[in-house]
């Protein structure tokens, strides 16, 4: 297993939708481990692919010690609303409040293939929709009111500089 490199917002690969996984083979197993490693060295509790560079449709997901993964996801199903502060490993040292559904079910395929079904509410609905959305390259900052977004980049910058990532 290793640690890959980050990428950060504007990354075009960001911006991309992401490329169905097709081979469940070894290089996709140590993509998964090295997606796991990648997320707990920077204290995440999710990563998609493209925040590593990489475009294929899977995320890790690992909150309160019970970790996942979804490859090709879909929602097929979604109820209620909920604002939630977020924030993102591409995006790093800036939040914001997103709204987005309070309950969604999505279906996917686990790492070696199999096809199940995920229901979320409250943090988990919120961490699968947010990882989707960087398969489907959209990030939470697009959520936002214009003026907003432009606030949450800028601090995201200076985060960034400061820190040297």
């Amino acid at each position: 297993m290793a640690i890959r490199f980050m990428v950060y917002e504007p990354d075009p690969v960001l911006r991309t939708r992401a490329q169905s996984v097709n081979d469940f083979g070894a290089e996709f197993q140590t993509l998964v481990d090295d997606m796991f490693e990648t997320m707990y060295a920077n204290n995440g509790c999710g990563l998609a692919a493209p925040q590593i560079g990489v475009s294929l449709r899977v995320s890790v997901i690992d909150l309160a010690q019970n970790p996942f993964v979804i490859v090709n996801p879909d929602i097929v199903e979604r109820e209620g609303q909920q604002k939630m502060d977020a924030g993102c490993l591409s995006v790093p040292g800036a939040y914001a409040s997103v709204l987005r559904s309070q309950w969604v079910k999505v279906r996917a395929q686990d790492r070696y293939g199999t096809l199940f079904n995920v229901e979320g509410r409250g943090l988990l609905a919120e961490c699968l929709q947010h990882e989707i959305d960087h398969l489907d390259g959209k990030l939470f900052i697009d959520h936002l009111q214009p003026l907003k977004k432009k606030m949450v980049q800028g601090k995201s910058r200076k985060f960034r500089k400061k820190n040297k990532l």
